[in-house]
């Protein structure tokens, strides 16, 4: 598994959004927004676009921020991964196991990796 197959944004403890994977990309911004753009503020979702697919869910062990919202955790996945993800439970099953001992290490940090 490389990890130039997704980005992944997410929050932490004390601090906001933030890339934590970038997939090889540059700047991931503008691909998380083409795919993201339009998807609405639902707590799940899993939608294919062309050959990525967008992904939120979250926090699979229920932390929150200082503030006590819910952290979210959301993903772009790029082929050939994007082909297994088919819905916001598989997500959780492939991808959460990718990142859960990195997301441990940073959450209550300042966010650095």
């Amino acid at each position: 598994m490389s990890a130039d197959e997704f980005i992944w944004a997410t929050r932490g403890r004390t601090w906001g959004f933030r890339f934590l994977r970038d997939g090889g990309v540059p700047d991931p911004l503008p691909v998380y927004e083409q795919v993201f753009g339009g998807v609405g503020g639902d707590p799940e979702l899993c939608r294919a676009v062309g050959d990525r697919v967008a992904v939120r869910f979250p926090d699979p062990e229920g932390r929150t921020d200082r503030a006590g919202r819910v952290i979210p955790h959301e993903f772009v996945v790029f082929a050939p991964l994007a082909e297994r993800i088919t819905s916001v439970e598989t997500a959780r099953e492939v991808l959460w196991p990718l990142v859960v001992d990195e997301y441990a290490r940073v959450w209550e940090t300042a966010g650095t990796r």
